[in-house]
């Protein structure tokens, strides 16, 4: 599963991934070759023979030892800079994907499972890469060609080494990996349960400290870390036998060629120098096995991650929009008919038998109690939720839903303004707007005074969540983005919350400014805004009825 999703991501990078195998397996035959030479160099050297002999293996030794750690560079070079641009991908996709999820109504989760998605189980992936599939690509070669010149020295001796081979690279690392799988799968929910408790914690930090409970939340994501540590240590232990593993194969394959080896040399068969070299070739394989081991445990803890990321990635795409304007320059109209939606999850209906008409210069004002269904109604108009009955039409043609039409502006209570400056937060509604219509939607939303008036205008930053600026401001950035987005539908959620009352009204009165081109739906529990609509509706028990609007 993992390698069918990580394979396709190397595809544009694959030359260089393939010169990052290269360089690994390289490095590794300039390490063996090292030790092996070295090892005759020194043999032949205690028999004091003429110096001109000793000449080409000095010079290799110097040769093998330099490659080694320029190979070793290289691949590091190489094989990280895919990686990132993998994980960049790969985090890039997840986001798509996300994206998907919302514009079909479906439901994001917990932000702690996000974050998993988003950048540890990315991680995991690069991690894959770097630690998994790379050493098995590099290993692989090297320890045939180790394997055929030990047996060309000595076929017994080959025979040893291959076996050794066979428990340290394969056997082995396999009965780890059931070990760490399993304790992989256990820390999942664990890591799960700590990412929400941190996010909860970070995210209302200022309540906890306020009422006295910050302690009692250090404390519980305290035990979920310890629970965690316990995990790591067990996987950690599961390590460090697999490199036990690895010292106790080649110690033996040295023990056992030592006893296959000694015969032949005594007999007159073999050199004394082979024999050397067949000795230490085993100690220079000892950071391959290891690294096998590392490699199969790595595909081990990237299978889990794997696994959520292809549920995840594997979200169909949205349907294209029509091929129609979405701009606020053409009258769109939208009816809703006996629609009925529910929250991911949910087993009844929150809304259900709702008929509602959206005219160009329409404005509809939804009134009602709290729980009744208005933010749910806001919802589907958006396109955040996909009705479960009725029928939506934009002039006269059935859509399932008003997700990915580009016909529906939102502005909500919760208004989000990122730390960026004023300029920035404003454009995300339409990145391509000229500076007239950026202005315009400040203009609209009532800002444009107060940004004139700033040292910095419009490049003035917000700070994070907006705390650099008040209530009011934030609601109307958030206004003359919905305004720059140019939609024919505004759908305006409570934008009057938690504002004082001049405030909350010149705000409502700049959502509800008169435009020809544009219909409007304000949901609020402000009475002074029931006279400002055209049309008044009040959702009670999940159902609309009309109220005849009273003039301010």
């Amino acid at each position: 599963m993992t390698l069918r999703l990580v394979i396709p991501m190397i595809r544009p990078w694959r030359w260089r991934w393939l010169l990052a195998v290269c360089a690994g397996a390289l490095a590794l035959a300039a390490s063996v070759a090292l030790t092996g030479t070295a090892g005759w160099l020194i043999a032949t050297a205690a028999t004091h023979p003429p110096v001109l002999t000793l000449l080409v293996a000095t010079v290799a030794v110097r040769t093998f030892g330099i490659a080694r750690g320029v190979l070793r560079y290289a691949e590091r070079l190489l094989s990280h800079d895919v990686a990132l641009r993998v994980v960049g991908s790969l985090r890039a996709a997840v986001v798509s994907a996300l994206t998907r999820v919302v514009e079909r109504g479906g439901a994001l989760g917990r932000r702690s499972g996000l974050l998993t998605s988003a950048v540890a189980d990315a991680d995991e992936v690069g991690d894959l890469l770097l630690r998994g599939l790379l050493p098995l690509m590099a290993a692989g070669s090297v320890a045939v060609a180790t394997v055929l010149v030990a047996a060309t020295v000595l076929p017994s001796a080959g025979v040893v080494l291959a076996v050794c081979l066979l428990v340290g690279c394969v056997v082995a690392p396999v009965i780890s990996a059931r070990s760490i799988a399993e304790v992989e799968r256990a820390s999942v929910g664990r890591r799960r349960v700590r990412d929400q408790i941190l996010t909860e914690t970070v995210d209302k930090i200022t309540d906890l400290v306020a009422v006295g409970a910050f302690p009692a939340a250090l404390g519980r994501l305290a035990t979920s870390e310890r629970a965690d540590l316990t995990l790591r240590r067990r996987s950690a232990r599961t390590a460090a036998a697999g490199a036990a593993v690895a010292v106790l194969t080649t110690g033996g394959a040295v023990v056992l060629t030592l006893a296959v080896g000694a015969p032949p040399v005594v007999t007159g068969g073999l050199g004394p120098a082979w024999l050397a070299v067949l000795v230490l070739m085993p100690l220079a394989l000892t950071e391959m096995i290891s690294s096998i081991s590392d490699s199969v445990a790595a595909f081990a803890r990237a299978g889990a991650a794997g696994r959520r990321l292809a549920v995840l990635l594997d979200e169909p795409e949205v349907s294209a929009p029509p091929p129609t304007p979405a701009g606020a320059d053409q009258d769109t109209v939208v009816r809703l008919r006996g629609v009925a939606a529910r929250w991911p999850g949910s087993e009844r209906d929150v809304i259900s038998g709702i008929d509602l008409d959206l005219h160009p210069g329409g404005r509809v004002v939804l009134v009602g109690e709290s729980g009744a269904g208005k933010s749910t109604l806001a919802a589907v108009l958006v396109g955040l939720l996909k009705p479960t009955a009725g029928t939506i039409t934009v002039n006269d043609r059935v859509v399932p839903d008003l997700a990915g039409l580009g016909r529906v502006a939102w502005a909500d209570q919760e208004a989000h303004v990122f730390d960026t400056s004023i300029r920035q937060n404003v454009m995300l509604a339409r990145p391509e707007a000229t500076e007239a219509e950026f202005r315009a939607a400040l203009a609209a939303a009532g800002l444009r005074d107060w940004v004139a008036g700033l040292p910095a205008g419009g490049e003035t930053p917000v700070g994070e969540n907006g705390l650099g600026i008040s209530g009011g401001q934030r609601q109307r950035i958030a206004l003359a983005r919905a305004f720059l987005a140019d939609r024919p539908v505004l759908v305006a959620d409570e934008i009057g919350a938690h504002l004082d009352e001049e405030t909350a009204a010149a705000v409502t009165a700049a959502a509800l400014a008169p435009d020809p081109r544009r219909s409007v739906v304000l949901i609020t529990h402000r009475p002074d805004d029931v006279g400002r609509g055209d049309t008044v509706l009040e959702m009670t028990g999940g159902r609309l009825r009309r109220l005849v609007p009273t003039p301010v």
